[in-house]
């Protein structure tokens, strides 16, 4: 592996802020009181863990109060998903998306397993630029349904979902609305003083805190039924002992966020820019997946057609380039991204889809990096692949390029 790191994988994780560390550094030594305890030498920590909340909180305009502090993104989907099925018995409806995380894709597929009885779940499709439609999904919903949940911007592609539009819609039936927003939250602003979403989920490891702590936003007056059952943490909301130091570093974090997002916008959206321009410039047969404009900021998704895209990421792992070929959490598999296929990205171009996912700590140079290695590495891979040989040499059937890409 090559000495140096350019790190463009910050929709699998990112580096912990170095203001972010030296906030949480004091509550792994001499601040190591638990927050419940009576005396005040835990007492200031429950104090920091309240400054933590306010922190949050004003990130996505919520209040305070409405704010509960999970290990993950994923508990925090498991808990707003189940808490609503719960909470309305006689409802076994669950309105999705076919593109959501695994988070919530696999755990819609497992809930007749948890509760032993049918439920229907209405995946919802998109378009060929990841949207969905909205008359659709109004459609979809039923007097049935419990819960939609839908995420806020789509981990792969970064396309972004009407979330306002879509919550105000179940809002007018009754129906609780549970957004995924582990991506968009730090990226693109979001206030829940105006979008009716009752539940919203967060994770720290997505933007500049530690892994292992997220949060779960439960607007005032939903019903609620807690995940985990125990002591009396988060108002009885959910049991556990607080993880003190990384509460600390996700609130800092999101005092950060407020106040970077506007270079996200800006500094990241144009070096995304101009490596996708740069991408798509240079290498033939290459296609961008998602919508051009309906996206988060610092994400370009890119199909390179007849190569695979672990083998790109070996290589590009030589030079100390880190991409990803899709979810984090998909990482491993053979067959290509359930997003793409939703898409309709034709299968040549699907295996070989390369996500890149920048942040504030990102420069130019290493964009020009990427953009000097990159073409090299796929024209190499094309060389050696006999399906690029047969569709673009005429090694069989003829000549000429037959491929479904644009260029």
């Amino acid at each position: 592996m090559s000495e140096r790191v350019v790190y463009m994988d910050n929709n699998a994780t990112t580096r912990v802020a170095p203001e972010v560390v030296e906030e949480m550094l004091p509550y792994f030594s001499e601040l190591y009181g638990n927050p419940s305890s009576m005396h005040s030498f835990g007492g200031q920590v429950g104090r920091k863990i309240a400054e933590a909340r306010e922190r949050i909180a004003a990130l996505i305009g919520a209040q305070p109060e409405e704010i509960i502090f999970t290990s993950c993104g994923t508990e925090s989907d498991s808990t707003a998903i189940l808490s609503a099925l719960q909470s309305q018995p006689g409802k076994r409806h669950v309105v999705t998306t076919r593109v959501e995380h695994p988070a919530v894709k696999n755990l819609c597929e497992h809930l007749d397993k948890l509760f032993g009885h049918k439920h229907r779940v209405t995946a919802l499709p998109v378009d060929r630029e990841g949207l969905l439609d909205l008359e659709q999904y109004e459609k979809s919903l039923t007097e049935d349904t419990a819960i939609v949940s839908v995420m806020w911007a789509n981990n792969e592609t970064g396309v972004i979902f009407p979330i306002e539009e879509m919550a105000a819609l179940a809002r007018e039936r009754g129906i609780l609305f549970h957004t995924d927003a582990v991506q968009a939250v730090g990226k693109i602003p979001i206030n829940l003083a105006e979008v009716p979403v009752d539940f919203l989920s967060i994770s720290g490891h997505k933007l500049h805190a530690p892994k292992g702590v997220g949060v779960l936003y439960v607007r005032k007056g939903t019903p609620f039924f807690p995940f985990l059952v125990g002591g009396h943490q988060e108002r009885g909301r959910r049991g556990g002992t607080e993880n003190v130091a990384s509460i600390i570093g996700l609130g800092k974090a999101c005092e950060l966020a407020a106040q970077r997002m506007n270079v996200e916008n800006t500094k990241v959206r144009a070096l995304r820019d101009k490596l996708e321009a740069g991408l798509l410039e240079k290498i033939p047969h290459a296609l961008r997946n998602g919508h051009k404009d309906k996206r988060l900021p610092n994400t370009t998704s890119v199909s390179f057609e007849f190569v695979e895209g672990e083998a790109i990421l070996l290589h590009l792992d030589r030079y100390g380039i880190c991409a990803s070929s899709g979810s984090a959490c998909t990482s491993g598999s053979l067959e290509p991204s359930h997003v793409l296929r939703a898409m309709g990205v034709p299968f040549t171009m699907a295996h070989g889809s390369i996500r890149f996912s920048l942040s504030v700590y990102n420069t130019e140079e290493e964009v020009d990096f990427v953009l000097d290695k990159l073409p090299p590495i796929i024209a190499n891979l094309r060389e050696l692949s006999p399906f690029w040989q047969a569709e673009h040499r005429g090694a069989v059937g003829g000549a000429g390029c037959k491929c479904s890409c644009s260029s």
